[in-house]
C-alpha cells in the first residue's frame, strides 16, 4: 500500500539493526524506539500518539517479555505490531443494522475527502452482501453533485433518491426526511445520505449536516477522512466530532502516496474506530478496515487473510475444481490460462494484491515497474491464436508465431515468452495436482520434494542441448560442477518484459507461480 511505504522502509531499516543480537540493552531499546519515533513522525502521525505510543513499546521491550525471549529482536516486532493494532482501533467493528429497516447510514466529511464515490462504494459493497441501499442526494451546494451521485449509482448498480437538482436549490434536511419515507416505501434495507462538504472547517456546515442528523436519527454517522490531508486530519475530525459526533471513520485515498499519518492518528485521538477504506478509484477498490491487517502491512508481515477474502469472492469454485481436474490429466489450455488470467484480473490491482505478500518490501522496485497493461497484451496474444493453436500449443510453429504477434500487436520474442511460460505453469500445477512439490525456477530443488526428481536417470538427461559446440562443451562442464543450473527464460509473470528481481526478492518466476497457484 503506497500510503505506508516510507513507514514501512524506516521501520524495516530499524528492526534490522536488531538482528542478530542475543540480548537488547537499555541502550539498544532507546536507538530502536528513536528511530520509531522519527519515522512515525516524518509519516505525519499527530505527536500526541507518537509519545503515547513509543512510551508503550520502549516500557514493553525493556520488560520481562523482551529479556526471557529467545529471539528479542522479533519479540520487539511483536510488540511494535501488537501497539499498531491498538492505536489503529484494537479490532475490527461492522455496521451496527437496524432492528427495523432501513438501517440510516449518514456520510458527513469536507469537500474533496471523496464522499460521492465513497457513498457508491459502500453501496455496491452492500449490494453485493445481500442488501438493497437507497443512495440518497443530500449534497445541495456543491456544483453536479447531485448528477455526480446518479451516475455513481448508476455504475454501482443501486438505487437513488434525488428529488432536487441541487447546485445551491433545495433543502438537504427536507430531501433526507422524504428520503426515509421513500426507502420505506419501496422496502430499501439500507439508506446512505451523501451530505455537503465544505473547503474548510466552519459553523454552517457543522449545523447543516447536525439538522441532517437530529432530522434522519441515523444509525451510523461515518467521517469520511482524506488518508492524504497529513497533520490536518486530528484537527478536522475533532472539529467534526464536536459539531456532528460520528460512530466510525472511513480512510479514503489510502493507495495513494501520502504518508498516512491520518490512518494512525484518527482513531488514537478520536476514541472512533475506523471501520472501511477505500483503497483506489474504481468502485470495487474498497475493503473493510482490520486493525490487525494493516499493522502487518505497515509492518511488511503481509495480509494473507485479505488476498484469500478477494480470491474466494473472484474465483468461481466449480471453475476451479475444473480446471484442477485440467492440470492433473494434462488437458488444461491456453483457453483455460486465458480465463484463470481474467479471473485474476477481476480480484483488482496485481500490483496491490502481491504487495500484500509477506517481504513485499524486498520487491517494493519490481512491484513499482509492475505494467498491469501487461495482462492485455497477453489476452491479445492468446485472442490472436485460433481455437486449434490454443488447444494444442505445439502446433505454434515459426509462420504461426508471427502471424499472432502481427494480429496481437506485439512481437514475436513476446509470443515465445508467453508460450514458454504456459507450459512451466502447466508442468508445475500438474505436478501439484498430483500431490508433488513443484520445483520452481529460480528457486532450486525442494528438499524431500516429489516434484523435482532429481535421479541419476534424469541428471544425465541434464546436458546442454546448444547447437554451438564450444558452448555446449562449456555449459556441460560447468554443470559438472554443479556451478550452472538451467536458466529460465526470462521475462515477467506473464511471459512479458519485466524487471529482474532484486536479491532476496521472489523472482518474476516465482511471482508467476503465485499468479498461478491464486488461479487454481
Amino acid at each position: 500500500m503506497a500510503t505506508f511505504g516510507n513507514l514501512t522502509d524506516r521501520l524495516a531499516d530499524t528492526f534490522k539493526n536488531l538482528r542478530g543480537k542475543g540480548k537488547l540493552s537499555e541502550a539498544d531499546v532507546d536507538g530502536t524506539v528513536r528511530e520509531i519515533r522519527r519515522a512515525l513522525l516524518e509519516a505525519d502521525v499527530a505527536l500526541e500518539v507518537v509519545k503515547q505510543f513509543t512510551g508503550r513499546v520502549r516500557e514493553r521491550a525493556l520488560g520481562h517479555e523482551v529479556s526471557a525471549a529467545l529471539n528479542p529482536a522479533q519479540q520487539v516486532v511483536q510488540i511494535v505490531n501488537d501497539e499498531l493494532v491498538t492505536i489503529l482501533g484494537g479490532e475490527a467493528r461492522r455496521i451496527q443494522f437496524a432492528k427495523n429497516p432501513p438501517t440510516v447510514i449518514m456520510l458527513a466529511g469536507l469537500q474533496g475527502a471523496g464522499k460521492t464515490t465513497l457513498a457508491g462504494k459502500l453501496s455496491k459493497w452492500l449490494a453485493a452482501d445481500g442488501h438493497t441501499p437507497l443512495l440518497v442526494a443530500a449534497d445541495l451546494q456543491r456544483p453536479n453533485a447531485v448528477t455526480q451521485l446518479q451516475v455513481v449509482a448508476e455504475q454501482a448498480g443501486v438505487a437513488v433518491f434525488a428529488p432536487e437538482p441541487g447546485n445551491g436549490k433545495g433543502d438537504p434536511v427536507k430531501v433526507s426526511k422524504q428520503a426515509m419515507k421513500f426507502a420505506k416505501d419501496k422496502q430499501h434495507d439500507v439508506v446512505i445520505i451523501d451530505t455537503a462538504g465544505r473547503l474548510g472547517v466552519d459553523a454552517e456546515l457543522m449545523k447543516q449536516a447536525a439538522n441532517i442528523r437530529k432530522a434522519v436519527d441515523p444509525d451510523e454517522v461515518l467521517f469520511v477522512i482524506d488518508a492524504m490531508i497529513g497533520q490536518d486530519a486530528v484537527t478536522t475530525a475533532r472539529a467534526f466530532q464536536e459539531g456532528v459526533d460520528f460512530t466510525g471513520v472511513v480512510l479514503s485515498k489510502l493507495d495513494g502516496d501520502a504518508r498516512g499519518g491520518a490512518a494512525l492518528s484518527v482513531a488514537s485521538i478520536t476514541g472512533r474506530p475506523i471501520m472501511f477504506a477505500s483503497t483506489g478509484e474504481g468502485l470495487d477498490d474498497f475493503e473493510p478496515f482490520h486493525p490487525d491487517r494493516m499493522a502487518s502491512r505497515i509492518l511488511d508481515l503481509g495480509d494473507i487473510l485479505t488476498l484469500i477474502e478477494t480470491a474466494q469472492k473472484t474465483f468461481d469454485e466449480e471453475e476451479s475444481r475444473k480446471v484442477a481436474e485440467k492440470f492433473a490429466t494434462d488437458t488444461f489450455t491456453l483457453d483455460d490460462f486465458l480465463q484463470q488470467m481474467q479471473q485474476l484480473k477481476n480480484m483488482g490491482s496485481i500490483k496491490g494484491m502481491l504487495g500484500m505478500l509477506p517481504g513485499a518490501k524486498g520487491m517494493r522496485e519490481q512491484l513499482d515497474n509492475f505494467d498491469e497493461s501487461e495482462i492485455t497484451r497477453t489476452e491479445a496474444i492468446i485472442q490472436s491464436m485460433t481455437k486449434q493453436e490454443r488447444t494444442t500449443p505445439k502446433l505454434l510453429n515459426g509462420s504461426r508465431r508471427v502471424r499472432i504477434a502481427r494480429g496481437s500487436g506485439t512481437t514475436v520474442t513476446e509470443v515465445n515468452a508467453l508460450v514458454n511460460r504456459f507450459e512451466q505453469a502447466a508442468k508445475m500445477m500438474k505436478t501439484v495436482a498430483k500431490g508433488g512439490v513443484p520445483q520452481i525456477p529460480g528457486m532450486g530443488p525442494i528438499p524431500g520434494g516429489h516434484g523435482g526428481k532429481s535421479s541419476k536417470k534424469n541428471q544425465k538427461k541434464k546436458g546442454s542441448k546448444s547447437g554451438n559446440p564450444a558452448k555446449r562443451a562449456a555449459e556441460d562442464a560447468a554443470r559438472a560442477q554443479g556451478a550452472v543450473a538451467p536458466s529460465a527464460p526470462s521475462g515477467s509473470g506473464f511471459g512479458l518484459g519485466g524487471a529482474k528481481a532484486p536479491a532476496g526478492g521472489p523472482s518474476p518466476e516465482e511471482l508467476e507461480s503465485l499468479q498461478k497457484f491464486l488461479g487454481r
